[in-house]
């Protein structure tokens, strides 16, 4: 538990590191609204034990999970690195703020080598069921309606697993002093269209209701990835198409054939 100063003190002081991966987060926008103490908590009282366990056993570089949500709800597109943070829309990313704020005041005072890494909208095999991609495939799949905001006329910046990994593993060799750097496709996506993509990915159609977005969500996610090439060499590789080919490959195989297993063996008798 990152909320563990002593446990993550002890953990960073087994051995001599030379990166720290903060991943552990709450994440997800919308639980957060409901759960704004137990984000700050976990996402800002936890990244400063880790941010101290470095400072204290000498890691010299931390890789820090920051997110596009940061960017809030903007007319600068696509978004850049250099934009105002100072109006997030939601608890979560308020909370990646103060992250990537408090990871550039021990680069300040430390020399701590610190990179944010602004994730968009993230998707693949073994997504988070809370995820969009899940959420449409899983409701196309057993025909259940869900909400698709303002009829679709939203866009997101889908951007697949291993495009990410590759850009954290670039981050994690190269110590660039203090960065923030987004990790995204480039290509915004309409979110109409995504679920036509799903819908032919399975076969069926959607059900779907069609309210207007809360002011949590913005109308669109666009990654500049120009700084993240430059320095990283990032170069996203697997559109939307294919990605969300590959989540139905797993989807299939995974949630559905397991959930078949769990309905055949209740049918065996037991003695």
């Amino acid at each position: 538990d990152v909320r563990d100063a002593d446990g993550m003190e002890h953990v960073c002081a087994q051995g001599a590191f030379d990166v720290i991966i903060h991943l552990a987060a709450m994440a997800g926008v919308r639980y957060s609204i409901e759960h704004a103490p137990l984000y700050v908590d976990v996402n800002v009282r936890g990244t400063v034990n880790l941010l101290e366990a470095a400072r204290k056993t000498g890691t010299p570089h931390f890789v820090f999970a920051s997110t596009s949500s940061v960017y809030g709800r903007t007319d600068r597109l696509p978004f850049k690195e250099d934009d105002h943070l100072g109006r997030p829309l939601a608890p979560y990313p308020a909370t990646k703020i103060a992250g990537e704020v408090m990871g550039h005041t021990y680069h300040n005072l430390f020399g701590l080598s610190f990179t944010a890494l602004r994730f968009f909208s993230v998707y693949g095999p073994r997504g988070r069921p809370d995820m969009m991609p899940y959420i449409i495939t899983d409701s196309i799949v057993h025909e259940r309606k869900f909400m698709l905001y303002n009829a679709g006329e939203m866009y997101r910046d889908w951007t697949y697993i291993a495009d990410i990994v590759s850009g954290v593993v670039a981050a994690m060799d190269r110590p660039l002093g203090y960065e923030t750097i987004n990790l995204g496709r480039g290509e915004p996506v309409r979110m109409a269209d995504f679920v036509e993509l799903v819908e032919e990915l399975v076969g069926k159609s959607a059900r779907m209701t069609t309210p207007p977005a809360p002011p949590s969500e913005p109308p669109i996610t666009y990654a500049d990835i120009s700084k993240a090439h430059s320095l990283l060499g990032y170069d996203p590789r697997i559109p939307v198409t294919e990605g969300m080919r590959r989540f139905w490959e797993w989807y299939r195989s995974e949630v559905l054939d397991s959930k078949s297993e769990v309905d055949r063996s209740s049918l065996v008798p037991h003695c």
